[in-house]
């Protein structure tokens, strides 16, 4: 049963109206926000409650826990916006695991003169990531910050889920010889943002690829149990994630470069801005590690889910002392895929 609305003298202009800072006072603005905006968008009853936690059931098995903030700029992009991100981003570093996301948290920082317009549509994209993802939006907070300190808005959400049993992914579990795959193709998300930018000055049609990949990560369970990593290459991409994971186990890792999957206009935009497609981020796209037995079932696998239609097997773990990255380029030779250096694309999660 849901707890009773308020009754306010007049309700929130969603179409003119601003964020202001009476809107983090923790008075009558604030509840008021809370009530008409991410109560009834996020519509639940623990958020009926009005409590100041979240109490919840949870299935056995090990539990796991991710939180993750989102800073991106611009806030709404091709494909999706700060809201769909926020939700899709901890949603996938759960499922990484192995996990079934259940639950999350959402904390939300607002800028002083965020138009409300703006904010609703966030928080809808964000209702509608979590209830086509089955997951409960469960708790959150809200704070202002004076104008010129806050850029419109932050995100940071947290969420739970459980590893049922039989499963254990971790990035310590790479072994010589395992098959590396990537779901689809990479860095559509980072030229997304690009694409937006105003100082960059080039369009393409290409959208964010920002999803919840936990059912994809299902499918890939159901024919090989016994995976033995899965990482999402979002900040530092492609190359990023597999030095993190070289690093974690011990191994090198050698890749192929007509292996990898990358979209023409992805391939050119880099070309243009002088960036490499291995470093620009994903946020809805895995990296999996298996032995090499499981692969080719895991691609077939993935192949049937909508979000890994473009699943390629595109190298092998090996033994090296030294963790290196290597790949195999399309003239013949090798090169060395190290760490991302700096920060490359700026404010794109």
């Amino acid at each position: 049963m849901k707890t009773p609305r308020k009754r306010y003298v007049r309700p929130i202009d969603f179409k003119r109206g601003r964020v202001d800072m009476t809107h983090g006072s923790g008075g009558r603005a604030t509840a008021q926000l809370v009530e008409e905006l991410f109560q009834e968008v996020f519509d639940n009853a623990w958020l009926a409650s009005a409590n100041d936690a979240a109490c919840f059931a949870v299935p056995e098995g090990r539990m796991v826990m991710a939180t993750d903030s989102h800073v991106v700029s611009p806030l709404f992009f091709p494909g999706g916006n700060i809201g769909c991100l926020a939700v899709h981003g901890t949603i996938n570093d759960v499922a990484m695991m192995g996990a079934r996301p259940l639950y999350l948290s959402a904390g939300f920082i607002l800028e002083e003169g965020l138009p409300l317009a703006d904010l609703r549509r966030i928080v809808e994209s964000m209702g509608r990531a979590a209830q086509q993802a089955g997951v409960a939006i469960v708790a959150g907070d809200t704070k202002v910050v004076e104008q010129g300190n806050g850029d419109g808005v932050f995100i940071t959400t947290t969420g739970v889920g459980i590893v049922p049993p039989g499963v254990n992914l971790s990035g310590d579990r790479c072994q010589p010889s395992d098959r590396i795959i990537v779901s689809g193709t990479i860095g559509d998300h980072g030229v997304a943002i690009m694409s937006q930018r105003e100082n960059l000055g080039f369009s393409t049609a290409i959208e964010s690829d920002t999803a919840a990949l936990h059912g994809l990560v299902e499918a890939m369970l159901a024919v090989a149990p016994d995976l033995h990593c899965l990482r999402d290459p979002t900040r530092g991409g492609l190359a990023t994630t597999l030095n993190e994971l070289a690093g974690q186990s011990g191994v090198g890792m050698l890749i192929e470069e007509t292996a990898i999957p990358v979209r023409q206009e992805v391939a050119g935009a880099c070309e243009l801005l002088g960036l490499d497609p291995l470093y620009v981020a994903n946020e809805g796209k895995l990296v999996a590690i298996c032995a090499p037995d499981d692969a080719l079932r895991v691609v077939e696998a993935m192949r049937k889910h909508p979000l890994g239609r473009e699943a390629a097997i595109i190298g092998t773990v090996q033994e090296d002392a030294h963790r290196f990255v290597q790949m195999e380029t399309t003239f013949g030779g090798k090169r060395v895929v190290d760490w991302l250096v700096g920060e490359q694309l700026p404010r794109i999660c």
